[in-house]
């Protein structure tokens, strides 16, 4: 593998792993062309990847109707979430917005802090901006508008995803909403059922659902999509390097190591 104009890889003086910044200032990753390629190439990749199966999915699949994909393990079945991932924090989108662009400013932080031969890093890396991006854009491109439920004795408290209809005679009684897995047909929700008013949301398009089941319950309930799945194994990746991760030794350690062998 090559390395970029200014490189000694066998001249090392600080051990070499994010959050280590002096290592990325004085000629890491940053400087590094094959540590740029492996970063951005699965990035596009990644985004492309996500990206495709979301459009693919909402064009092909219907809504309420889930298509079984590996039988007794994974099943395709549309959902929009409005929260994070997995679901979490729903209607929250200024502050996942936000959130998202922090997280990608940190990444490339921790990419410029490593040294050009952590290669599992930078690939976790680039899986995780893959991922953020890629949930990034739905919740930019895809907006909609949400109500949220009560409880009652019929069901606890949930959010409705669709297209508010205004302009009802019994506008200040009711909220007209079109669910965004129905073609046609308005849903009249009384105000006094409702927690606050109509608001406009970003939402993810998620169509992945594990179905395994143990005591009739699943073992996973949350409706997810490939960048989804990017952010968690690029975490994980990322978590396991720094488990495992070994000092890179400068060139006196190894003249050091070999007088002494000697």
């Amino acid at each position: 593998m090559s390395e970029a104009p200014g490189e000694n890889p066998s001249v090392v003086s600080e051990q070499a792993s994010p959050g280590n910044s002096s290592v990325g200032l004085q000629g890491g990753a940053m400087r590094s062309v094959p540590a740029h390629l492996r970063l951005w190439t699965l990035v596009v990749l990644g985004l492309i990847a996500d990206l495709w199966s979301k459009s693919w999915a909402f064009s092909e699949l219907k809504p309420n109707e889930p298509r079984n994909f590996i039988p007794g393990m994974l099943d395709f079945n549309l959902s929009l979430n409005s929260g994070a991932l997995f679901g979490m924090g729903s209607g929250l989108v200024w502050l996942f917005i936000g959130a998202s662009l922090v997280a990608l400013v940190f990444v490339l932080y921790l990419f410029s802090c490593s040294h050009p031969k952590q290669r599992v890093v930078h690939l976790a890396l680039g899986l995780i901006l893959a991922g953020a991006l890629g949930n990034l854009y739905d919740r930019v491109a895809h907006q909609y508008d949400m109500v949220t439920l009560k409880p009652s004795a019929d069901h606890p408290e949930f959010s409705l995803i669709g297209t508010h209809v205004p302009g009802g005679k019994d506008d200040s009684e009711y909220i007209h909403i079109r669910p965004w897995w129905v073609t046609g047909g308005d849903r009249a929700i009384p105000r006094s059922e409702l927690v606050g008013d109509v608001k406009r949301v970003g939402v993810v398009r998620d169509f992945l659902k594990i179905t395994p089941q143990i005591g009739g319950k699943d073992i996973w309930r949350w409706v997810f999509n490939v960048a989804d799945v990017f952010l968690v194994v690029g975490v994980a990746m990322l978590l396991l390097s720094f488990w495992f991760q070994r000092p890179i030794p400068d060139a006196e350690s190894k003249s050091a190591a070999t007088a002494t062998d000697s």
